[in-house]
């Protein structure tokens, strides 16, 4: 039996034959449609951890504030909190959840037995009141609180002595960046 050659053709003839490009891996294509009506755009802020001391607001002695995350339709707030002094900072019970994730530095409650380091990360259940100190031999503290609801501040015996919620962390930042010269509306760009 005979072999037959084909002729060549464009299909066949090396030269011309069409590259094998590989499909792209769909994993690697952005989202194709549009995002939600109404959604809020993204919230980045790209060095949270800023020395800029004019972002952070003074809320007691030695103990300042910067606003990450202010949600006022979800009751919760996103800040971190710097402390520079020892001591009692406060005794207050959550309405709500709260996350806290420390930076620098160490704390605890009166209550537990257990001291927040560097690294940890601590859960506080709604309903639970403690009493916040900073040892003595703790220079700076720094952690990342995400507070759901308020917090309630009591004295030993649990009667209300005031609270803290949004809503007077958004007018506490909305006096400081006035004070400073940015303006009260400087507090937007946190705010979704």
């Amino acid at each position: 039996m005979e072999c037959t050659s084909f002729p060549e053709t464009p299909m066949n003839d090396p030269r011309t034959r069409a590259i094998h490009v590989e499909p792209p891996d769909r994993r690697l294509i952005p989202y194709q449609r549009p995002q939600p009506w109404g959604m809020a755009p993204d919230l980045v802020i790209p060095d949270a951890l800023t020395g800029d001391e004019r972002l952070w607001a003074p809320v007691a002695d030695g103990i300042c504030s910067r606003p990450l995350h202010l949600n006022p339709l979800g009751g919760f707030y996103v800040h971190l909190l710097r402390v520079r002094r020892s001591g009692l900072l406060q005794r207050h019970r959550h309405s709500g959840p709260v996350h806290a994730w420390v930076l620098e530095g160490r704390w605890r409650y009166l209550e537990h037995d257990w001291i927040a380091e560097r690294g940890s990360y601590i859960f506080e259940p709604p309903g639970e009141t403690h009493t916040l100190v900073v040892p003595d031999d703790c220079a700076e503290m720094i952690t990342l609180f995400t507070v759901h609801g308020a917090l309630m501040y009591v004295d030993p015996d649990g009667v209300s002595t005031g609270y803290d919620d949004v809503f007077t962390r958004i007018e506490i930042y909305r006096a400081h960046f006035e004070a400073i010269g940015y303006g009260a509306d400087y507090v937007k760009r946190f705010m979704r």
